[in-house]
């Protein structure tokens, strides 16, 4: 199958005929065989019957129907399990993203190679509350991650099929795939300026508290990505350096304290100090002992991303 255009959505039924339409009429000159995953995400309007009725004019759909709203992440994880194109494009629900960009964005991945291309919205139309916080988010993720990308959390993104069937999906991590497929090796990454739509039906789904969380989501793919299988360089180096420092604080002290008489050495910030160091070492170090033994029973330790065989 060429192509797989990926969509969650979440109470979106007004929107979706139209896209459906908008779709067709942008790639149908293509010859592509393709499919249109839609994963409804727990909602709680009449999106899944609108999903329905539509496979009857649009038999190319396959449909997915979470119990609850679990959230885009676990959408997308579960589309990416069901896809099947060489190129698999995925797209927000809500007729912001244009389907017109998709020849463009099929051709970048097969065309020039590239494994991931990212959406850039350069011109937006939303509201202050949600472009602000975008902007330091995605300076946050280009500082930390390496990846010079403007709009990292933009829903239209196309990938390799091998992409998506690398990189698992969770949490809040849909907002990190660039990161999670340069983790996995996959580091030709490109950008694409596209068009942005206002918002026609319903209401944003973005929140602030979305934005407290992708922090914490970006320090956990950057340590699993760099020790997840070696969780004692990190926990093991960092307690013996503070183990180190301490002793030799230490070994001051009772110098000063047996060879120059110096008295009170136990009240000192120092010696406080250096006690303080040698606990918190070897804490860290039975820490990342403790971590080295859960990750040996990881079935997926020794799993890596192959890219050719013969």
């Amino acid at each position: 199958m060429d192509l797989s255009i990926v969509i969650p959505l979440y109470n979106e039924e007004e929107s979706l005929p139209e896209l459906l339409s908008w779709i067709k009429k942008s790639i149908q000159s293509q010859q592509w065989a393709y499919e249109v995953i839609m994963v409804d995400d727990g909602s709680n309007d009449n999106s899944w019957n609108t999903i329905v009725e539509l496979k009857n004019s649009y038999p190319e759909i396959v449909g997915i129907k979470l119990r609850r709203n679990y959230g885009k992440s676990a959408a997308l994880n579960k589309a990416f399990e069901q896809a099947q194109g060489d190129v698999v494009i995925t797209m927000d629900a809500d007729l912001q993203d244009s389907p017109e960009e998709i020849p463009e964005l099929y051709q970048m991945i097969m065309r020039d190679g590239f494994d991931l291309v990212s959406g850039w919205k350069k011109e937006r139309h939303d509201p202050v509350s949600k472009t602000i916080p975008t902007k330091l988010y995605n300076w946050a993720t280009r500082v930390m991650s390496g990846i010079k990308l403007h709009d990292m959390n933009c829903g239209l993104k196309a990938y390799k099929h091998e992409v998506v069937k690398s990189v698992e999906v969770y949490g809040e991590m849909h907002r990190y795939i660039p990161v999670l497929a340069k983790i996995q090796g996959f580091e030709k990454i490109g950008e694409k300026v596209v068009q942005h739509q206002a918002r026609k039906h319903g209401v944003t789904k973005f929140g602030l508290n979305r934005f407290s969380r992708g922090p914490l989501d970006l320090l956990t793919i950057s340590f699993i990505g760099r020790f997840g299988k070696r969780p004692m360089h990190f926990f093991g180096s960092t307690g013996m350096l503070f183990t180190i420092i301490g002793v030799l604080l230490l070994t001051v002290l009772t110098v000063q304290k047996v060879i120059y008489k110096v008295g009170g050495i136990a009240s000192r910030p120092m010696f406080f100090l250096g006690m303080l160091l040698i606990i918190v070492g070897i804490q860290l170090f039975i820490a990342g002992f403790l971590a080295e033994m859960i990750s040996r029973n990881n079935p997926k330790r020794n799993e890596y991303s192959i890219a050719e065989t013969i």
